[in-house]
């Protein structure tokens, strides 16, 4: 999701399309994007990285990115949905969904189009959570990790240290989905935070 998060490297996700189609809807979600900022007198290439994101060490929108490429993985998207658009039931795969930059927002729109639990990924930190389904935080930053402790249910960083490789820590995450699928409570479920934010009201044929 966050359709903001990958402008400037748009290409290199739509090379991972498994079908044309999908390619040139990637591309097509940029574009409207991209326009409907213009409207409003705004580019989105000239206000990213937002001030946070430089002041975590990223110099512009391309190396910001190329950071959301990777957190992407590797396997070929399946399709591109709109907005809360709900995930086919007979196509399983990866998915991306148009959604607005704003961590609330974004949740949103994948609980309205089918999600269950959400695997968010922040390296600054965030409390976000989500009346209607559990949102698992994961940091890869050690520094956020201890300063959120309170908020963070995922510490990813000893990969980066080399103390855990990414099968064991991949592992971890799968086992807390499950009991969290199960009803063990998120960090944002016991701290009570269920914030909610439409971005858009989207109508599907």
């Amino acid at each position: 999701s966050e359709t903001t998060e990958f402008i400037g490297a748009e290409h290199i996700l739509a090379r991972r399309a498994a079908t044309p189609e999908v390619h040139d809807r990637i591309f097509e979600i940029v574009h409207r994007y991209e326009k409907a900022l213009q409207l409003v007198g705004e580019e989105v290439r000239e206000g990213n990285p937002s001030p946070g994101n430089k002041a975590g060490g990223l110099s512009t929108i391309e190396e910001k990115s190329l950071g959301c490429m990777y957190k992407a993985g590797t396997s070929p998207f399946t399709g591109a949905l709109a907005y809360s658009e709900q995930l086919p039931i007979d196509k399983k795969g990866l998915y991306f969904m148009d959604t607005p930059g704003q961590d609330i927002d974004s949740i949103t729109g994948m609980v309205a189009g089918g999600a269950t639990v959400i695997i968010f990924s922040t390296g600054r930190g965030t409390p976000t959570g989500s009346p209607i389904a559990p949102v698992i935080k994961i940091t890869g930053n050690k520094l956020t990790y201890a300063n959120m402790i309170d908020n963070i249910d995922v510490d990813a960083s000893p990969l980066i240290y080399g103390t855990k490789t990414i099968e064991e820590l991949g592992q971890e995450l799968l086992k807390l989905t499950q009991e969290v699928a199960c009803g063990k409570q998120t960090k944002a479920e016991s701290l009570g935070y269920t914030e909610m934010a439409i971005a858009r009201v989207c109508n599907f044929v």
